[in-house]
């Protein structure tokens, strides 16, 4: 972990409302220089508010958003990006039929020569792709093919890349692994690590916490836009968060209900809460 004196990013007590719906309430988290900080929760949970609160799609309501000491309010994504902020979404925005460098340069293209007779550099791009991703440890076969042609994995890493290269000093990771098989999503979670390496503060959002807990630094576990734990990893083994995420103590309490029914199935469901470690 870095030894910067204030976080990349700090939120306390923030919160959210859409008219009388409140999204979000009293989120505190941290996320410093060198750190995974692991954001799990369901469908439903608050995880994409917070993803746009972070990202400057959407004003918080309630509390305080920092970013390196600095109390923010971002009107834009654009103005996240200006402090360092860039998000990776699990449906990127890539042109399939482009190469990969194109893709990688997509909307920051370099440009050569002068005056309305400046053109693509092509050749500064191509070798920039290639070097930017052998940095971050993803040898790929030709930069030239189009993105298109690579897994979901690959093309999540290459966005991870083109973030870091762009100046991201966090970098908002939306279920980088939902949609991949384990082999792909073992890729994508050691690039995610490799990103930490470089310093990035790393805000990974999973509904998965066989991903995150062996890359994570901290986990915030959200459920219907509340924060029902706030943990890093000394204070939290997978089975204990696998078991918070699971509801265990829910799995207990209808198991309960089952049995006084004399519903079927009441027995192994009782099972499954004793294997989170919430039934006795």
């Amino acid at each position: 972990m870095s030894e910067a004196s204030e976080p990349l990013v700090q939120l306390e007590g923030v919160g959210k409302r859409y008219g009388n719906v409140i999204a979000l309430r009293d989120i505190t988290l941290e996320v410093a220089a060198g750190e995974i900080t692991c954001v799990l929760g369901d469908n439903g949970a608050g995880k994409s508010t917070l993803i746009k609160i972070v990202a400057g799609l959407h004003k918080h309501d309630e509390g305080v958003f920092r970013v390196e000491g600095e109390e923010v309010s971002f009107g834009s994504p654009r103005e996240a990006l200006e402090h360092g902020i860039a998000t990776v979404y699990q449906d990127l925005a890539v042109v399939p039929l482009m190469p990969v460098w194109r893709n990688f340069f997509l909307g920051s293209e370099k440009r050569t020569g002068v005056g309305p007779f400046k053109r693509l550099d092509i050749g500064f791009m191509r070798a920039t792709a290639k070097k930017e991703l052998l940095d971050m440890g993803i040898d790929l076969r030709d930069v030239d093919q189009p993105i298109g042609t690579l897994s979901g994995g690959e093309r999540q890493c290459v966005a991870i890349s083109r973030a870091v290269y762009f100046g991201a000093k966090v970098l908002i990771l939306d279920e980088p692994t939902a949609a991949l098989g384990v082999k792909q999503a073992g890729v994508v979670l050691r690039y995610i690590a490799q990103a930490r390496e470089r310093g990035l503060g790393v805000i990974f959002i999973s509904h998965n916490p066989h991903h995150a807990y062996p890359v994570g630094d901290r986990f915030l576990l959200l459920k219907r836009g509340r924060s029902i734990g706030y943990y890093t990893n000394e204070e939290i083994s997978l089975a204990e968060l696998t078991a918070q995420m699971a509801g265990g103590a829910e799995l207990d309490e209808l198991a309960h209900e089952l049995e006084s029914a004399g519903v079927k199935g009441a027995p192994e469901l009782r099972e499954e809460a004793r294997d989170l470690g919430i039934s006795e």
